[in-house]
C-alpha cells in the first residue's frame, strides 16, 4: 500500500504523515468510491486475522477515512479503541482521488460500476488531467475516460493542456500551443522561454523549438503538425490578447474550487493566496472596462506595472512547481 501511496503522491503532489495511533471514535466515515458500502464478510475475515492491520489513511482536515474502512470496522469488531493511521493533508477533491486510487490498487476490488462512477467524478474535479492519468487512478481504460468525458455536461471546463501521469503538462492539440507561442514571439521577440511557455501553455522544450524555428524564418509548426492549410485567423479586437477569453473562462472555476479548500480558507496565508487569485479572476468585459478607464497619460506606466505583476506571479507559480516537484 505504501508504494501505491507514493505513486499517487506523484500525481496529486502531496505527502503523508508518519503513522500514528488515532482513537477510532474520532474518525468519520469515508467519502468512498464503494457505492454499496463495506462488505460485512470481508470485515469479519479481517477481524479474525491475528496479524496487525496495516495503517489506514485519514484526511486530516475532515478526519474522514480515505482508505481503510474495512480495517476500521474490523478493529472496532475486535473491540479495539485505537487504530494506526497516516494523515493526508491535501484538498477534499484530491482525498477522493487518493481513495479511488488506493482502493483500486489493493484490498477488496472495486466493481466496474464503482470505477466508472469514480472516473466520471474525477473528470469534473480534475478536468485538467489527461485521460490516461484519470484512468491510471480509477483502474479503467483511457478509452473509457475519453467516452465519459465526451458524455459529461457542459459544466466540465475544457482546456488545450492536460496534466499527465508524470505530472507534466501537455497540449491536447500541440499545434495550438505552437501557434500561440509564435504569436507571443511576434509581439515580444525578446520574451524568455518561461514567458513563452506560460503564455502559450506549452513546455519549455517546445517553447525553445518554436523560438529557434521563428528566428530561422521557419514555420513554428513542424511539417507533421501542419496538415491542410488553415484559414486566416479572425482579426483580434484592439487591446485584447487573442486567448484572453479562454484563460478567463478556465481561471474562474479553478479559483472557485480553491475557495472551497479548508486548508487555504482556514489560514491567513491561504486567504491571502485566495484573495490574490480572486482579484485576477475577472470576466473579459471587466478587463475591458478597467482598460478603458485608465487615464491616457499613465496608460504606459500602468501597462508596465501590469507586466511586472504578471512576471511576479509567474515567479510565484514557478516556486510552487519547484516545491511540489518529486524528489
Amino acid at each position: 500500500m505504501a508504494n501505491s501511496r507514493n505513486q499517487l503522491s506523484g500525481i496529486i503532489g502531496e505527502r503523508f504523515s508518519e503513522p500514528r495511533r488515532l482513537p477510532i471514535a474520532s474518525l468519520r466515515a469515508a467519502d468512498s468510491p464503494r457505492r454499496g458500502g463495506e462488505d460485512a464478510e470481508h470485515v469479519r475475515l479481517l477481524a479474525e486475522q491475528d496479524a496487525p492491520l496495516p495503517p489506514i489513511v485519514v484526511h486530516r482536515p475532515t478526519m474522514r477515512v480515505i482508505d481503510g474502512m474495512h480495517r476500521l470496522r474490523a478493529a472496532a469488531l475486535r473491540g479495539e479503541r485505537e487504530i494506526e493511521a497516516v494523515f493526508f493533508d491535501g484538498p477534499r477533491d484530491d482525498a477522493f482521488v487518493l481513495s479511488v486510487g488506493l482502493n483500486s490498487a489493493h484490498g477488496l476490488p472495486l466493481t466496474q460500476a464503482d470505477r466508472n462512477a469514480a472516473a466520471e467524478r474525477i473528470i469534473t474535479t480534475h478536468w485538467h488531467w489527461s485521460d490516461r492519468a484519470i484512468a491510471s487512478v480509477a483502474g479503467v481504460s483511457a478509452k473509457t475516460v475519453g467516452a465519459l468525458r465526451r458524455r459529461s455536461t457542459g459544466e466540465v471546463p475544457h482546456s488545450n493542456a492536460r496534466v499527465g501521469r508524470d505530472g507534466r503538462v501537455r497540449a491536447v492539440d500541440p499545434a495550438v500551443g505552437r501557434r500561440r507561442a509564435g504569436a507571443v514571439l511576434a509581439e515580444r521577440p525578446g520574451a524568455s522561454l518561461r514567458e513563452i511557455a506560460a503564455r502559450a501553455g506549452i513546455s519549455l522544450s517546445t517553447a525553445k523549438d518554436v523560438r529557434e524555428r521563428v528566428r530561422s524564418g521557419q514555420d513554428p509548426l513542424p511539417p507533421r503538425q501542419r496538415g491542410a492549410p488553415r484559414a486566416a485567423p479572425a482579426p483580434t479586437p484592439p487591446c485584447r490578447r487573442p486567448d484572453r477569453d479562454e484563460i478567463d473562462a478556465e481561471l474562474r472555476p479553478i479559483v472557485q474550487t480553491l475557495k472551497r479548500d479548508p486548508a487555504l480558507r482556514q489560514s491567513e496565508m491561504g486567504r491571502r493566496v485566495l484573495t490574490l487569485l480572486d482579484v485576477h479572476a475577472l470576466e473579459s468585459a471587466e478587463w475591458d472596462k478597467l482598460a478603458a478607464n485608465v487615464p491616457t497619460h499613465c496608460a504606459t506606466t500602468v501597462a508596465d506595472a501590469a507586466r511586472k505583476c504578471a512576471a511576479s506571479l509567474q515567479n510565484f507559480a514557478s516556486e510552487l512547481e519547484r516545491r511540489d516537484a518529486p524528489r
